[in-house]
């Protein structure tokens, strides 16, 4: 790397922790986002990305999904682990790029993975009734052959299914079931669509259809991101040109999608920024996409005002304690309930017993970290005493004041490792319990180093 660009990224690093809107989320390594707004909670923006395992020198690392949502662009909520490639039984490794739809009631994952035994590609569904998941796997999609980087694109109530690799892509309109596609509707768009290399996105404005893309100029790392413009989803395209240029601290892939939010229009996409420019770990930026008076898309140059807000980003992990295995975490001889009201998500967990009865939930962080650390509970019958263990080490014996309802209780800064975390709340004794104890979720704030 050039000294200039050394240069660059030490700034850049240095400037991120003060002001800075992109990097987007600067506690996980994340890539391939997917940018949704969802027809039953228009003010809430959804972001569905990759994760990359920290100090990973490849992709093959590559095993999860998460989850983000904002109702301001600031401060914003990782709602942890949706999906795991344990949770995919076909499956054997490359959880890479996803895409996530609602459809017909329900909210969908649509993602790729190396089908076991096989090592090809294919493109899965996954269906959650929440769009912060976790969400359940049904199966790939068949007619799908190499299903990379999908891209699931719904318009007048029809799925359209798009998706590309090492310099193809293909598009098919699915069944209503969306486990198959439409044989006939089967189209190869490679040609149309100059420098193609892999990661399609579609989103449609006046009556227009815009395919955007990573490529190569020609197999030269790397990508840059082009579109090309249709009057129907399958075609054909008119190229148009790239929108996303070489830029300083970029990974060498690129991949995103659009949306529009609060009567603003959005490019999500991803770059080596907060790894200070590796490229297997990398992170989501955002920036405005505008376009000419001859609807063209405007290029965007990569900055650190991003959005342009002049408040730095921050995020809340939220992990609900009933996700269990699910979102990475274990429900140990406790089990999910709903009597007590006023609980988030889809319930809360209870039942704490017996010693080591516990509850466990996975925190993902990029490099070692400070949160602040709190607990939604409830204990109607009086104080309870647990555990909080933090990677299978006692962090601290914790109180629980009584609380008839839930409540939220602040226990202060905690240090977390670079890559996986488990946070345990645990039975701490022998003695019987005195009465019900229930947890509701865990928060842990962001906290930055110029902030202690």
């Amino acid at each position: 790397m050039k000294l200039n660009s050394v240069l660059f990224l030490i700034i850049g690093v240095i400037a991120l922790n003060i002001t800075a809107q992109n990097p987007l989320f600067t506690h996980v390594f994340t890539a391939d986002p997917s940018p949704h707004v969802w027809p039953d909670n228009p003010d809430k923006l959804w972001v569905y990305t990759s994760h990359d395992e920290p100090g990973s020198n490849n992709h093959y690392g590559m095993t999860g999904y998460h989850a983000f949502s904002t109702t301001d662009m600031v401060n914003w909520t990782d709602h942890g682990r949706i999906l795991h490639l344990e949770n995919v039984e076909w499956a054997e490794s490359h959880a890479w790029a996803i895409d996530a739809a609602f459809y017909r009631g329900q909210y969908y994952l649509i993602y790729c993975m190396k089908e076991a035994g096989i090592g090809l590609f294919r493109t899965g569904i996954a269906r959650s009734d929440t769009p912060g998941g976790p969400f359940t796997d049904l199966g790939y999609v068949k007619g799908v052959e190499f299903g990379q980087d999908p891209a699931l694109f719904i318009d007048n109530g029809i799925p359209y299914l798009f998706w590309g690799h090492d310099r193809k892509c293909f598009a098919a309109e699915l069944n209503e079931d969306l486990m198959s596609i439409k044989q006939e509707t089967y189209v190869d768009l490679t040609k149309q669509l100059t420098h193609v290399f892999e990661g399609p996105w579609v989103h449609k404005r006046k009556g227009k259809y815009y395919l955007t893309y990573p490529g190569l100029t020609p197999r030269r790392w790397p990508e840059k991101m082009f579109y090309a413009v249709a009057d129907k989803p399958l075609g054909p395209y008119e190229f148009k040109g790239v929108f996303i240029d070489d830029f300083e601290g970029q990974s060498g892939t690129n991949h995103g999608g659009t949306v529009t939010y609060k009567g603003k229009d959005m490019m999500f996409y991803h770059s080596a920024w907060l790894s200070g420019g590796l490229s297997e770990t990398r992170n989501v930026m955002a920036d405005y996409l505008k376009y000419d008076k001859d609807d063209n898309i405007i290029p965007i140059i990569p900055s650190k005002a991003g959005l342009g807000n002049a408040k730095r980003t921050r995020t809340t992990l939220l992990l609900e304690a009933e996700n269990g295995f699910a979102a990475g975490g274990e429900l140990y001889n406790v089990f999910v309930d709903t009597w007590i009201k006023d609980y988030s998500g889809k319930g809360y967990v209870t039942n704490f017993d017996n010693p080591y009865d516990h509850v466990s939930m996975l925190a993902q962080v990029a490099k070692p970290s400070k949160f602040r650390f709190k607990v939604r509970y409830a204990s109607p019958d009086g104080e309870s005493n647990h555990d909080i263990l933090i990677n299978s080490r006692i962090y601290r014996a914790f109180k629980f004041p009584q609380s008839k309802g839930f409540t939220e209780i602040d226990f202060g800064i905690v240090d977390l490792k670079a890559g996986d975390n488990l946070v345990r709340i645990l039975k701490r004794d022998w003695k019987p319990s005195k009465g019900q104890f229930a947890v509701d979720y865990i928060k842990l704030e962001q906290v930055f180093e110029d902030e202690n």
